[in-house]
């Protein structure tokens, strides 16, 4: 690009408009908060929905091992959010819905990994990408150089729908219902952006499965969790959805609750914008530990919870995007670029065959398979990732995915292709095999970027995975299909409550020092989509926790009848014995003895949770009303720059458009049902806030109101420099006058004596 030209410009028609329109918000949010101009907390809820999230250290502080020192960045009056440095590096997540991926979007994935963070790209449980040490002033033109290939980081974080996950083998697995992709699909972009889905008290996590039975969907902790079912009516097969709700892990994880064993898929998006308005009605706001729906279900119970979503359903305004997709199921599907073929039976590569044992996977299509890129620790470089979508276009196309174990998948790769293909991975030093192995752990960031890390979940990962290989144990027959999952705190990022083998963060004193130390969980259920949760036994020095992993999954090897699970196994040796084992190692030479210890693995520094931060995943909890009154001060801001470039009718347009914004939020707190259309919110405005005079002024009376009434009568109008001088001075006094009757109305239009804002 040359210098003297933005990304923007470079990348005109490029970015398509409405995200274009979106980031171009997001940058003109970032120079009003450098400005000043707006609040810290609302700015921090702002950025986490555009996916740009904190990342350790950036309060300005960073324990040596002896003392906490003082970060000098430089620019320490402005912030990004409370306690959050303005140049502290950050972490970008970025939505990859369902996990599917094109060669191109790797390529741009690559490219922003490399210009803007530390060249790694990193894949989430939820089938993310996040980069991390990322500065916020470059995220508007990351976001636009990943809209250029049809991502968007919109929602990634903040009190939202997620990324919506969905089984990575979905539309060519044998054992799926039918394709999940169309539904998850549908459901993410019906959802994103939408009213409903923006006045969450906390985050709302969709899942979708092919089936039941296996774990690659694992609806069983999620908020909305749909397994694909079939039955005949009529002699029709009709496909529907066994819907459930209440799902989730965090510190206390709660099994999701069966809303509808057969909700008919026309309902499936109308149902979950109703669950959407219940938790947003009634969802807990003041306690954010307790704000996830989960804990409204079980508050409500099942079946009343079940009723209010029904009685919203019925009053819900007809949508013709709740069923327009069903027209077209076919939309999502994936073409094979190769013709299949018969694997060949000579001259194969050296190391293809154990790789093959564990890394490939067959198609319901003859001839397919997919192949599993393993991702020590969910992380590719860029170089490998640019590399690794040349060999998807050579072999297989458009069709990878992201899974929830943080790997890649090949999918539609033509057998007769497949040593080419492992061959291919092995110059890029992606063929490592053992997917889905005891060696293949999944780890959430930890105390390496996370600001509420409490003890090295990667490191731990990196440290188990190397004496796992060297035991053997990674490929002992009855050991190595075993699950292990570390977290760095009890949020349950890793996963740990649904693994063999769980572990999570914790820290404790030995002889007046803190030792980091591990939680080890076990009983967790990996299959029936995460069926069933472990408990803890108890906490073992993190240096320990290798030898532990081995002394346990020897003795399982040795003594397993059968094909016992290990959650059976557990069960039958009993919790005793294995807290007995746990007790064997807890105990620690002193300080003095071996410090080693006292420091964390990876991580030279003596042992501190000093580091730990305010974590950011709750993000705040801001009334809609704000957020739109907000919105409509930006966007006069945006007309004046616009007149200043003498765009009259750009300026005249935005003028209005920001008094649309504030009618809009104020309106909608008595009209959940509004729509977008201008007429519309003016008709709706009059009659809630104009006619009964809950907008009038103490002194003005409807003065206000008139100015908008009149700028909605004389919008064909041709604008003017003075017209539209004027038009903005009176959408500065109107927006300013929904501010004061937000302020007045208060608590019935769920303002602040309603809303409180207490971080997590």
């Amino acid at each position: 690009m040359s210098a003297s030209r933005t990304w923007k410009e470079t990348l005109g028609k490029a970015i398509p408009e409405d995200l274009g329109r979106e980031i171009d918000i997001f940058e003109t949010q970032i120079e009003l908060r450098k400005k000043l101009k707006i609040e810290e907390k609302l700015f921090a809820e702002t950025r986490l929905r555009r996916g740009a999230y904190g990342q350790r250290y950036d309060n300005g502080q960073r324990h040596d091992g002896e003392k906490t020192q003082a970060l000098l960045f430089p620019s320490r009056e402005i912030t990004k959010g409370p306690t959050t440095m303005w140049d502290a590096p950050g972490m970008q997540r970025i939505k990859i819905p369902m996990g599917r991926l094109a060669a191109d979007q790797l390529d741009t994935l690559a490219d922003v990994a490399e210009e803007y963070s530390d060249r790694i790209l990193h894949v989430t449980t939820r089938q993310d990408f996040q980069l991390h040490f990322v500065h916020i002033e470059d995220t508007p033109d990351l976001h636009r150089r990943l809209s250029t290939v049809g991502i968007t980081t919109r929602e990634a974080c903040g009190n939202t729908v997620r990324n919506v996950t969905a089984c990575p083998y979905a539309g060519v697995c044998r054992e799926e219902k039918f394709d999940v992709t169309p539904y998850a699909h549908a459901i993410t972009y019906f959802l994103l952006g939408h009213d409903d889905t923006q006045d969450f008290g906390r985050k709302v996590k969709v899942a979708f499965s092919g089936c039941k039975e296996n774990a690659c969907g694992l609806t069983n902790f999620h908020d909305m969790g749909a397994i694909a079912r079939t039955r005949v009516e009529g002699g029709k097969v009709k496909r529907g959805f066994e819907y459930y709700v209440g799902g989730g892990l965090g510190a206390v994880p709660q099994a999701a609750l069966l809303f509808d064993e057969f909700l008919p898929e026309e309902e499936l998006l109308p149902i979950s914008q109703a669950v959407s308005r219940v938790f947003a009605r009634l969802g807990e706001r003041a306690n954010r530990a307790r704000a996830r729906l989960k804990f409204l279900v079980k508050k409500l119970g099942i079946d009343d919870f079940k009723r209010l979503v029904l009685e919203e359903r019925a009053k819900l305004r007809v949508d013709p995007r709740w069923t327009a997709f069903l027209a077209d199921l076919h939309a999502t599907d994936e073409k094979p670029l190769r013709p299949p073929g018969p694997l060949p039976t000579t001259n194969l590569p050296d190391g293809f065959a154990r790789w093959r044992e564990s890394n490939v996977v067959p198609q319901r299509q003859d001839g397919y398979v997919m192949a599993v890129i393993t991702l020590p620790l969910g992380d590719l470089t860029s170089e490998q990732a640019r590399a690794l979508a040349d060999v998807a276009r050579q072999y297989t196309g458009n069709t990878m995915r992201t899974t929830v174990d943080q790997n890649l998948l090949l999918r539609w790769v033509s057998e007769a292709d497949l040593p080419a293909v492992y061959q291919a991975l092995v110059t890029i030093d992606l063929a490592k095999p053992g997917a889905g192995s005891i060696a293949d752990i999944t780890a959430c960031p930890g105390t390496d970027t996370c600001k509420l890390g409490i003890s090295s979940s990667r490191s731990l990962a990196a440290q188990l995975t190397k004496e796992l290989a060297a035991s053997g144990l990674d490929r002992d027959p009855n050991a190595k299909h075993l699950h292990i999952k570390t977290s760095g705190c009890f949020n349950s990022c890793g996963q740990h409550h649904v693994a063999d083998m769980g572990f999570l963060g914790v820290s404790r004193n030995v002889g007046g020092r803190r030792v980091p130390h591990f939680q080890l969980v076990v009983g967790g259920q990996w299959t029936n989509n995460g069926g069933s949760y472990g408990l803890a036994i108890g906490a073992v020095p993190s240096k320990r926790v290798p030898e532990m992993v081995k002394r346990l999954t020897t003795r399982y090897a040795k003594e397993r009848q059968g094909e016992e699970t290990f959650a059976a196994f557990t069960t039958r040796i009993g919790k005793k014995t294995i807290r007995a084992m746990v007790e064997e190692l807890q105990a620690l030479p002193t300080y003095d003895q071996d410090p080693s210890y006292y420091s964390d693995w990876g991580d030279p520094r003596e042992y501190t949770i000093s580091d730990m931060g305010e974590g950011e995943c709750a993000g705040e909890v801001v009334p809609i009303v704000e957020v739109g009154l907000a919105a409509a001060e930006r966007e006069i801001f945006e007309s004046q720059i616009l007149l200043d470039e003498s765009k009259l009718q750009g300026a005249a347009d935005r003028a209005f458009s920001a008094m649309l914004q504030a009618a809009r939020a104020l309106t909608r707190e008595k009209a959940p049902n509004l729509g977008t259309d201008a007429a519309e919110i003016v008709a709706e405005f009059r009659r809630h806030f104009y006619d009964t005079r809950l907008f009038f002024d103490p002194f003005a009376g409807g003065k206000f109101a008139h100015y908008f009434f009149r700028a909605n009568d004389d919008r064909e109008k041709t604008a003017t420099k003075d017209t539209v001088h004027q038009l903005i001075e009176e959408a500065t006094l109107f927006v300013d006058a929904a501010h004061q009757c937000y302020l007045r109305l208060g608590a019935a239009l769920g303002g602040p004596a309603a809303a409180v804002t207490v971080r997590s």
